[in-house]
């Protein structure tokens, strides 16, 4: 899947305007990294999988990407995290986004691996 995505660049507290949970990475990423949204408190909360995980993607630069690794409780990200990227993409314009499959992992979990252009 390709589009494009842009967005307001996160406080000194890495949280963007108007937010009030802890975010999931407190610092700009110049590098490929993983986003644990595995979490037992993410089994219960959908949403803030979605969340963080645009979170996630505002925190990684350009020509890198970010594994997001999803509670096994929600599924296959096909079902849930696609779609929210999908639409997080349309509503943007400054950079490209990608996502592939990468595989399921021992505990059940999922890993979807985002470029950011």
């Amino acid at each position: 899947m390709t589009a494009n995505i842009g967005a307001d660049p996160p406080t000194d507290d890495g949280r963007t305007a108007g937010e009030s949970r802890e975010p999931i990475t407190r610092r700009k990423h110049q590098n490929s990294w993983s986003a644990n949204l595995e979490a037992p408190h993410h089994a219960d909360d959908r949403d803030l999988i979605l969340a963080e995980a645009i979170d996630a993607i505002e925190a990684t630069g350009s020509g890198y990407h970010v594994n997001l690794v999803t509670h096994a409780e929600h599924g296959h990200p096909d079902g849930y995290l696609w779609p929210h990227l999908e639409s997080y993409a349309r509503s943007q314009s400054t950079r490209a986004l990608e996502w592939e499959y990468v595989d399921q992992c021992g505990c059940g979990g999922h890993v979807t691996k985002v470029h950011v252009g």
